[in-house]
């Protein structure tokens, strides 16, 4: 079984996602490659894997363009493969906003609606990010400036990292039982 986790991540936060995701599937036995959507395997490459978990740092709804790339450009292996799919976006320690609304709901990307159907993905998960204001360049930082900003967009690491990795166990055990 190999599978290939390609995320997308602006500034390192959902790269640190996807690889904690690999290290899992590789305790548990499942010989894993990660790859940065920017720069993804050859198709060659791409079509030799059996299962794959995607993802991106989500910025204003949508997830980067270079992960909605790779799943358009490689639907077609995709659609006849196990596939996951994972964004990171929500920031805070909250999990819900004022009205008691879960953030995970409210932050699903657009894109994850398309690929519902086009790649039919076992599951999509959205995980709490980073922000480190220090790294950002400055059109986030000016962002960041605004009044309200940044009490919406509060720095900090929010991975739930015991979160993350029980996901990536739940799909190192699908994937032990997937038939070959």
């Amino acid at each position: 079984m190999r599978v290939a986790v390609v995320c997308a991540s602006h500034y390192g936060a959902t790269k640190g996602i996807a690889e904690r995701i690999g290290a899992e599937l590789r305790l548990a036995g499942i010989d894993t490659e990660v790859f940065d959507a920017a720069e993804p395997p050859h198709a060659e490459k791409v079509a030799g894997f059996d299962a794959f978990v995607v993802g991106s740092a989500v910025y204003l709804g949508h997830w980067l363009a270079a992960a909605s790339t790779f799943v358009r450009h490689h639907q077609p292996t995709l659609l006849e493969h196990l596939v996951w799919l994972f964004s990171s976006g929500p920031l805070g320690t909250a999990d819900t906003d004022a009205d008691g609304v879960d953030l995970r709901e409210i932050n699903v990307p657009a894109e994850i609606a398309d690929f519902s159907t086009t790649v039919r993905p076992v599951e999509d998960r959205v995980f709490f990010g980073a922000i480190d204001p220090g790294a950002l360049s400055l059109p986030h930082r000016m962002i960041r400036k605004f009044p309200g900003a940044a009490e919406k967009i509060p720095a900090g690491y929010f991975r739930n990292w015991p979160e993350i990795e029980a996901w990536a166990r739940d799909i190192a055990r699908t994937l032990v039982k997937a038939p070959r």
